[in-house]
């Protein structure tokens, strides 16, 4: 028996939310495993240090700027993607936002403008790129979830980011089945408290605090710590994993 691959070599790959934190790391990963990488983020996003490091990897990058609210912006993210590194097989989508608000006085628009990212742009993404995977014969997408998808975290008065990631564990589980015999597979990733810079602000130190005591690995994840799962199902070493949503949370779920 051959060890299955995790490689991901020539293949191309499109990753938004590519300008900063966990999507920048993920864009990274995967050119450090082989692959062309297209990095999307909003207008004004910094999208020059993964582009750098993805070319220091030897790989070719590619950077739009987009918003994954519409529907435009991905159809052309993808086609210029195509058109400049070859046929998409990969994706991730890891753009998303986070804010806080008691639920008896969350406005309308607080509400609306988490869902429209967390949610409304992660099945526009889906659905451009698996629309060129379906083209191409096949591809692989992950979506970055939370486990707060899974849990209501103590303290955190979130309750349209925890509606919205729960949503995308259950999207990517409906497009894993609606596109599994055509050669396309969708799975997510919930990430527990992790260090990035919407955890690292002065303002929430505190938390950071209660978050690491409440982790039974008595700390947060690194962004490094999100690359190598993810990296596992975009790869041919997770060719029979679909529709999966894989917990990365140092144990907290299991509490």
């Amino acid at each position: 028996m051959t060890a299955p691959s995790f490689r991901l070599d020539d293949r191309v790959a499109l990753v938004t939310g590519a300008g900063s934190g966990i999507g920048r790391r993920l864009a990274i990963a995967l050119a450090e495993m082989g692959a062309d990488v297209a990095c999307l983020d909003l207008p004004g996003a910094d999208l020059d240090v993964a582009v750098e490091a993805i070319e220091k990897a030897g790989r070719r990058a590619l950077a739009f700027h987009g918003d994954v609210t519409q529907a435009t912006d991905l159809e052309e993210a993808v086609d210029l993607a195509e058109r400049s590194l070859g046929p998409l097989r990969l994706a991730v989508n890891a753009a998303g936002i986070a804010n806080a608000a008691p639920a008896e006085d969350m406005s309308l628009a607080q509400w609306q403008k988490v869902i429209d990212v967390n949610l409304t742009g992660v099945f526009l993404s889906c659905q451009a790129e698996g629309r060129a995977m379906l083209r191409n014969g096949g591809g692989s997408i992950v979506n970055i979830a939370s486990m707060s998808g899974t849990i209501a975290n103590r303290g955190l008065t979130q309750a349209h980011y925890n509606a919205s990631k729960a949503a995308v564990m259950h999207l990517s589980k409906s497009l894993a089945t609606e596109w599994a015999d055509r050669g396309v597979r969708v799975n997510s990733i919930s990430p527990g408290y992790t260090a990035t810079p919407m955890n690292l602000r002065p303002e929430v130190a505190d938390r950071v605090e209660r978050f690491e005591s409440e982790t039974p690995m008595a700390r947060m994840a690194t962004v490094d710590e999100i690359a190598g799962p993810t990296v596992f199902l975009l790869s041919e070493a997770a060719s029979f994993v679909t529709g999966m949503d894989l917990l990365v949370d140092g144990g907290f779920v299991a509490w």
